[in-house]
C-alpha cells in the first residue's frame, strides 16, 4: 500500500476532482478546506504530544478510524448546522473513496458512518408581483442602471446561476436565436433560452457601453463590466441586486440565488415539465429540481379543497 501522508494525498485528490471530474476552482478550494480541518482537528486530538509520534506532515490515512471520525463529527456537531456537517462529511467520504480505489488503503473508515439526516428547506423566492417590481423600479437613465436592469432581468429570463452570469461573455449571447450559453458545474456548456425583455436589455446596456467607455459590441469581452471595465464579480452583482431589492421597499432577503428560485418556482406554478425545468436549471438530479415544485402543490391542494365535493 502506498504510505503518503494524508497532507499529500489530499493535494493529489484535489489535482484529481480539477482535472479528471472538471470542478471549478471555488469547489476545490472548498474540498480543500474542509480536508485539512478534518486532518488538522484528528491529529491535534489524538496524536499531537503524544511521545515518538511523527509530525502532521508524517500522518497517513492508515491511521485514521471511524473513531476519530464520529469524534469529528460530534466537534462538528456542536457548531454547524447539519446541512454543513453533510456537505464536510461528503468529502471527507469522497476523499477516502478515492484512497479506497486507489490502493492506499484497503478499507474505508467511513463505511458505517450515517450522513446526518437533513431538514427539508424551502427555497426562498419572489412571487410574481415582487419579481416585476424589482425589475421595473430599476431606472434606466445611466450605464450603471442599464447594466442592473440587464443582469437581473437575465437572471429571471434565464434561470441561471450568478457564476455563470458573471462568466458571460459578450458572443455567448444570440440575439437571433434568443438563446445565451453559460459553462455550469463541472465546466458543463449549455444553451439555455432567454427572454425579449433581457436580451433587450442587455442591448441597451452594451449600445451605452460602447458610446461611454468605447467596448465594442462586436468584440468578445466580458458581458458585464465593472466600472474598471473589469469583469462583473458574483459579490458585486449580489450587493448590487440586495440595495435595488431594498431601494424598492422589498422586506424579505434577496439574492442572485433568489432570482434562480423565482425563475423555477413560477415556470413549475404555471406548468412546466418538471424535467423540462430540470434542463433549464442545469441540475444533474432531478430530485435537486423537486425543491422547487412546494408552489405548484399548494396550488393543487387550494383547487382540491375548492373543488371536492367531500373535501
Amino acid at each position: 500500500m502506498i504510505s503518503l501522508s494524508l497532507k499529500n494525498q489530499i493535494r493529489s485528490f484535489i489535482e484529481s476532482l480539477s482535472s479528471e471530474k472538471g470542478y471549478s476552482a471555488n469547489t476545490c478550494r472548498a474540498y480543500s478546506h474542509d480536508l485539512k480541518e478534518f486532518v488538522s482537528f484528528i491529529y491535534k486530538e489524538r496524536f499531537s504530544g503524544k511521545k515518538n509520534q511523527n509530525s502532521i506532515d508524517k500522518f497517513t490515512a492508515a491511521q485514521v478510524d471511524g473513531l476519530m471520525i464520529r469524534g469529528y463529527l460530534g466537534f462538528l456537531h456542536k457548531k454547524n448546522k447539519r446541512v454543513t456537517i453533510a456537505r464536510k462529511l461528503s468529502a471527507i467520504r469522497s476523499f477516502f473513496r478515492y484512497l479506497v480505489k486507489r490502493g492506499v488503503i484497503l478499507d474505508n473508515p467511513l463505511d458505517s458512518i450515517l450522513t446526518p439526516k437533513q431538514q427539508k428547506t424551502i427555497p426562498v423566492y419572489l412571487p410574481v408581483d415582487d419579481i416585476f417590481r424589482l425589475l421595473d423600479s430599476i431606472s434606466t437613465d445611466t450605464l450603471f442602471g442599464l447594466r442592473s436592469r440587464a443582469i437581473f432581468e437575465t437572471l429571471y429570463s434565464s434561470g441561471i446561476r450568478v457564476s455563470e452570469l458573471a462568466g458571460m461573455n459578450m458572443f455567448d449571447v444570440d440575439f437571433t436565436k434568443q438563446v445565451i450559453r453559460v459553462l455550469g458545474k463541472g465546466n458543463k456548456e449549455r444553451i439555455v433560452p432567454v427572454g425579449k425583455k433581457a436580451l433587450t436589455a442587455i442591448s441597451d446596456y452594451r449600445k451605452r457601453l460602447q458610446i461611454e467607455a468605447g467596448i465594442r459590441t462586436d468584440e468578445n469581452t466580458p458581458l458585464f463590466l465593472n466600472k474598471n471595465n473589469g469583469r462583473l464579480t458574483t459579490r458585486s452583482i449580489a450587493r448590487i441586486l440586495e440595495k435595488t431589492a431594498k431601494e424598492c421597499g422589498l422586506l424579505i432577503p434577496v439574492s442572485p440565488h433568489s432570482m434562480r428560485h423565482s425563475f423555477a418556482t413560477h415556470l413549475l406554478d404555471a406548468g412546466a415539465d418538471l424535467r423540462v425545468v430540470q434542463e433549464l436549471l442545469g441540475h444533474k438530479s432531478l430530485s435537486t429540481t423537486q425543491k422547487y415544485t412546494h408552489v405548484s402543490i399548494d396550488r393543487l391542494m387550494e383547487t382540491y379543497d375548492k373543488a371536492h365535493p367531500r373535501r
